[in-house]
């Protein structure tokens, strides 16, 4: 039990590191990015080099992908202070919802798309 705690910890530690490094990379060379994608495309480098196995952070992710609905209460509950709002200019709101969603949606299925036949062709046989 405390094993399995202290390894959950230590995964965390490490994807907060990422994070926290991607600010200040973001901060320091003034890039118009937020911190999270940067550390998140760092450690996407990372694990495409080899140089991490993502099975290292594979506890820590879950447990964050697991409550990832925690991080949208609040945003969500903003909504009732905004009722006028979302009458007149609702639709416009979630045309941009949609859009959004959908590319994110592209963009990962051609990343992971990417990534597999990358994969494939430079994994040993």
């Amino acid at each position: 039990m405390f094993r399995r705690a202290s390894r959950l910890c230590f995964e965390l530690a490490i994807l907060i590191g990422f994070w926290w490094f991607g600010g200040w990379l973001a901060q320091a060379c003034g890039l118009p990015l937020p911190g999270g994608v940067i550390g998140l495309a760092l450690l996407l480098a990372l694990f495409a080099s080899g140089a991490i196995r993502p099975a290292l952070l594979q506890g820590g992710a879950g447990l964050l992908l697991a409550e990832m609905l925690l991080f949208f209460i609040p945003a969500l509950m903003s909504l009732l202070d905004y009722g006028a709002l979302l009458r007149s200019q609702g639709w416009k709101i979630l045309l941009v919802i949609m859009c959004s969603t959908l590319l994110v949606m592209l963009v990962t299925a051609l990343s992971v798309e990417w990534m597999y036949r990358w994969r494939s062709r430079h994994e040993p046989r």
